[in-house]
């Protein structure tokens, strides 16, 4: 075997073993841009019209998740962010705002790991943390926190061993009664549609 073919077939080695150790690494990380779109299903405030509803806006929030894979194809995800503050409105008036922080555990299926597009579906469960709390110049308040199921769709696009674009869409259930003195108003159910693009690393 002369030189050249040795420094070839050497080369060739190196990269499929670093391919190949990408590949079967247990640890993916995230990072997203989420779309927080509530479904705004509230039950009308008590002493309201019948219309007046309480709305949680939108926002767009930062988000990481850290994946362990067990399985080429079984996975568990952890969605992290930092408190999120939402501005609440009645009737198209502001009347306060909060703030929530919603860690989420999911478990994957990944159809496709090894291919170029490779879909996944989740679910699991979300918890989420109200706090700072400012509703009708102090008279109202989130009275607890929120468990609820967390229901996952997306795609990783693989851009090299190690890199792929990522989009995700999940579901989640969250609310929490409005109270106002030692009555309860209202629930607010939020239940967002997230929708998130980001990009991920095996390590």
């Amino acid at each position: 075997m002369n030189t050249l073919l040795k420094h070839v077939l050497a080369i060739s080695l190196a990269l499929a073993g670093t391919q190949a150790l990408a590949q079967e690494s247990n640890w993916m990380v995230r990072a997203r841009a989420v779309h927080i779109d509530p479904a705004n299903e509230s039950a009308p405030l008590a002493g309201a019209g019948a219309a007046d509803r309480i709305h949680v806006a939108s926002k767009t929030i930062p988000e990481v998740d850290i994946s362990y894979f067990f399985t080429p194809h079984l996975a568990a995800e952890l969605i992290l962010t930092y408190p999120q503050k939402h501005n609440v409105t009645l009737d198209g008036a502001r009347i306060g705002s909060f703030r929530h922080l919603p860690p989420t555990l999911t478990a994957q299926y990944h159809f496709a790991p090894q291919a170029k597009v490779n879909p996944y579906l989740g679910a699991g469960l979300n918890y989420t943390r109200i706090s700072r709390v400012k509703l009708l110049g102090g008279a109202g308040d989130l009275e607890n926190d929120s468990w609820g199921l967390a229901l996952q769709a997306g795609v990783d696009i693989r851009l090299d061993a190690r890199w792929s674009l990522n989009l995700d869409v999940k579901k989640v259930n969250l609310r929490s009664d409005v109270m106002v003195g030692r009555a309860k108003a209202s629930t607010v159910n939020v239940d967002p549609v997230l929708v998130g693009l980001g990009i991920g690393y095996r390590f």
